[in-house]
């Protein structure tokens, strides 16, 4: 396929983390359907920028392996569920991406060929270099590791220019902005400023990580329309977390 010319993306080439609850829209449980395709269409618009595109979902709509350890299953067992709820994310977003107009490839942490390609470094950054959206799933293939730890451990292999963390609100704030109507919103931030603030951008892992590889973590709402296509472009309303 021919790659589009860049319009405006002011990375290279990005991982866009999105959380599994993203993809329940108004539902209490699983997918909404309407709601993939319109993240399906962001990522639509923000590859038509020019910028490469891997993705990370969580698996929080279908089922936590934290919240579900101790309830008769031990913390491997029901992180290693947690990582297949990931995979079936993936799937469904790789197929809405697809019928948006644009190809993308579900690569698994957890090989299960007869579903998906198995992750490799070298084949996700192919797939990258030749236009299609890649889904990451399956976390890190270890338990014990979050998917924000997964989302900034596949950046820093795929050498990507930063981090997308797509969350419910606009940026990080000084505190929850739902609790709190005089917080504040940070434009932008250290990496050493936010972990001395103590602010929640990601786990702790990841944000240590983050920080080592030197990624930039560029958090904003999904819950706008175009917003990742926004936040490449380096528009709208986000915080960028940055050396």
């Amino acid at each position: 396929m021919s790659i589009p010319e860049p319009h405006g993306a002011i990375y290279g080439r990005v991982l866009v983390k999105v959380s599994g609850e993203a993809l329940m829209g108004n539902e209490a449980f699983g997918l909404h359907w309407p709601t993939i395709e319109n993240i399906a269409q962001d990522l639509v618009e923000a590859r038509s920028t020019g910028c490469e595109i891997a993705v990370v979902v969580g698996g929080g709509n279908i089922l936590r392996g934290a919240s579900v350890a101790g309830q008769g299953l031990d913390r491997a067992t029901a992180d290693h569920m947690g990582m297949l709820a990931t995979v079936m994310n993936a799937l469904a977003l790789e197929k809405a991406v697809e019928k948006a107009g644009v190809p993308a490839r579900t690569l698994s942490a957890i090989p299960m060929p007869t579903i998906c390609e198995p992750y490799a470094r070298q084949t996700a950054s192919r797939h990258l270099g030749r236009g299609r959206v890649v889904l990451l799933a399956g976390g890190t293939g270890n338990p014990y590791f979050t998917t924000d730890t997964g989302a900034v451990l596949r950046a820093a292999e795929l050498e990507c220019d930063a981090v997308m963390k797509a969350t419910n609100v606009d940026g990080v704030y000084t505190a929850d902005p739902k609790r709190d109507p005089s917080a504040r919103r940070y434009e932008r931030l250290t990496h050493d400023e936010a972990l001395a603030k103590d602010l929640k951008v990601m786990d702790a892992a990841a944000f240590a990580l983050a920080r080592e590889a030197k990624l930039p973590i560029v958090v904003f709402s999904i819950r706008e329309p175009g917003a990742i296509a926004a936040a490449i472009r380096g528009e709208g309303r986000a915080t960028t977390v940055a050396p």
